[in-house]
């Protein structure tokens, strides 16, 4: 260890600034593991303590953003709009990209109106697509913090992707109206989407949750593509598939519960 410490007069420039970046640097070394020249570096109290508190607001504690405020106005808990509003898919891109796809199936559907089943059949997939990129390591930059804490794991999952879910149906619906079609038929994707988020989380207990969304969309547009093209669309969103849409949603959420709280 050595026992050379910072002139005088070069203490003097450095304080006034007017050291070489390379010559204060080394001065900034120095007095990071040398106590006796850090005393005589002279500071005010009153500002490094007003300094540490700034680092600490912006750091440690960063002002929360407006969704996340709002959802605080509504009650929501702090540490929970803090993990809704932290989700990876709930970022612009993803909304953009949500948009950008209903846009083009409206566009479509008003275009020409056989056209129509193209948005009832894409409408319950985005909730999918939120969903898988919602949770897990390979998605999630903080998901190796949030797993230490009582919220990761299915409570976690269940808690964005209902954010997701909500956030995909609202925009949904916003673009439902704008469809050439009677206010039933328009919202014939809601309960289809309910029970393909359903049966996404359901499959999750056994899958990585991509591979639980890609199958069950995978499924959902065979099984819708192949019954509305063999039997008609009524037959895969009239009101009886729309029953057992509902009745599957309910049956898949108390499943995934039910095994997440084993």
């Amino acid at each position: 260890m050595s026992d050379w410490h910072i002139p005088d007069d070069l203490r003097e420039r450095y304080l006034e600034g007017r050291l070489e970046p390379a010559l204060a640097m080394s001065v900034d070394a120095h007095l990071g593991r040398c106590a006796g020249c850090r005393a005589a570096v002279p500071y005010d109290e009153d500002w490094l303590e007003a300094s540490w508190a700034r680092l600490e607001t912006e750091l440690i504690t960063p002002r929360p953003g407006l969704a996340e405020r709002l959802l605080r106005h509504q009650g929501v808990p702090d540490h929970l709009a803090r993990l809704l509003t932290a989700t990876p898919t709930l970022s612009r891109a993803w909304l953009a990209a949500v948009v950008a796809v209903l846009a083009f199936a409206v566009l479509a559907a008003r275009a020409q109106a056989d056209l129509l089943p193209a948005f009832l059949v894409v409408a319950p997939t985005l909730p999918l697509a939120g969903i898988a990129l919602a949770y897990g390591p390979r998605v999630d930059p903080a998901h190796e913090l949030v797993a230490a804490t009582p919220m990761s794991g299915p409570r976690l999952l269940l808690t964005r992707a209902t954010a997701v879910l909500a956030v995909a149906v609202v925009l949904a619906g916003l673009a439902s109206p704008l469809l050439p079609a009677p206010p039933g038929l328009s919202a014939a994707w809601l309960l289809p989407a309910l029970a393909a988020a359903a049966g996404c989380l359901a499959l999750s207990n056994r899958l990585p949750v991509p591979v639980a969304a890609l199958a069950v969309g995978g499924v959902w547009l065979a099984v819708v593509g192949a019954g509305g093209l063999a039997a008609g669309w009524p037959a895969v969103f009239g009101p009886a598939p729309q029953i057992a849409y509902g009745a599957a949603a309910l049956l898949l959420t108390y499943r995934f519960h039910k095994v997440s709280t084993r």
